[in-house]
């Protein structure tokens, strides 16, 4: 009886380790399908809890009668406010208009007036160099903050605090702030006014970026300095590497996730950039070209407020055409850079 007993004892554990190879193995219709539902979509998940073969689990039964219920209102207001508003948005970039009421197709007239008008194509080089040059320093400086206040230094959560601190501040605030902080550098050492000047008003915005976005960056690469693993960093040390050699073979490469997301926002933020402009320079100085008046530090934001609220009323279609042309060169560029730099990340 104790040896019958003891092989059935025998027989279960082998069953079970059976199951559990069966479950982790590398067989396509095993562990495979395991590993593909833990990165399967939602869609494809809410799909396989109505459609699929275990729809009649009872266990996914609360699941399927209730999710309906939450997803509805989350839809129906994803649709009334984004997606509608942004079918109806192309449509009147295609229309001529002052009221949505009184709109009148003109088809792709106003594409057309908004790549005729000089000021629009000035400030989208104005924007495209600001992103660029913002891009750069945001996330040089917010990086080495970042590697220095994660050496251990005394103080350093105060620190934190206190990088973070402008970015709480909105942007009609900060612009008007650092206003009355450059114009009264400027006449103290008897120099022009900032919106007297294109190249102080390129800086000045750039400093004023750096100044709200740099804190933000920071706890985004703090987070990614301390998720790597230090066993990576003292087999580094282990092997002779120096402090530079570690950074940039082993730091740097275990970042990239937090690079990514830092340089996303950094330049979709320097694209969409519209109230700090708007407070610190409003496109000023304005020069003649052609005989028209082309606003020297005006981004694409602005340019578009500027005319779709304008006095000429009837170039609303034009401000819409440029809205859709300025939605989609953000976006691509946004999803080219996110396309690049995830390539980049290493698995560790």
């Amino acid at each position: 009886m104790a040896d019958e007993k003891l092989a059935k004892e025998n027989e279960a554990i082998e069953e079970s380790d059976d199951e559990f190879m069966k479950k982790f193995s590398d067989d396509p219709e095993n562990g495979t399908a395991e590993k593909e539902k833990e990165h399967e979509s939602f869609p494809s998940k809410l799909s396989r809890l109505y459609w699929g073969k275990n729809r009649h689990n009872p266990l996914t039964k609360p699941l399927r009668k209730w999710v309906l219920l939450f997803l509805g209102p989350v839809t129906a207001a994803f649709i009334i406010g984004f997606v509608w508003p942004f079918i109806q948005g192309i449509y009147l970039s295609m229309c001529k208009f002052q009221l949505i009421q009184d709109a009148e197709f003109v088809g792709f007239k106003n594409y057309i007036s908004a790549f005729n008008d000089a000021g629009f194509l000035r400030s989208f080089w104005y924007t495209a160099l600001f992103a660029i040059v913002s891009l750069v320093l945001i996330n040089v400086l917010a990086f080495a903050v970042a590697y220095v206040l994660t050496l251990g230094i005394k103080g350093s959560n105060l620190f934190r605090t206190v990088f973070f601190m402008p970015n709480l501040i909105g942007g009609i605030v900060l612009g008007y702030i650092w206003s009355m902080i450059f114009d009264g550098i400027f006449s103290a050492l008897d120099m022009p006014s900032i919106v007297q000047n294109s190249t102080w008003g390129f800086w000045g915005l750039i400093i004023l970026m750096c100044w709200q976005q740099i804190g933000y960056m920071m706890i985004i690469y703090v987070a990614g300095l301390n998720a790597i693993p230090e066993d990576m960093l003292e087999a580094a040390k282990i092997d002779g590497a120096t402090r530079w050699q570690t950074l940039y073979k082993v730091t740097i490469p275990n970042m990239m996730p937090s690079i990514t997301i830092c340089t996303f926002l950094s330049l979709t933020n320097g694209f969409k950039l519209f109230d700090q402009n708007l407070a610190l320079t409003n496109g000023q100085p304005i020069l003649l070209e052609n005989g028209v008046g082309i606003k020297q530090t005006e981004m694409l934001a602005l340019n578009i407020y500027s005319t779709f609220y304008g006095t000429n009323t009837s170039a609303r279609g034009t401000a819409q055409a440029k809205a859709v042309i300025f939605f989609i060169l953000v976006a691509a560029i946004g999803l080219a850079q996110l396309a690049y730099t995830r390539k980049k990340e290493v698995q560790q």
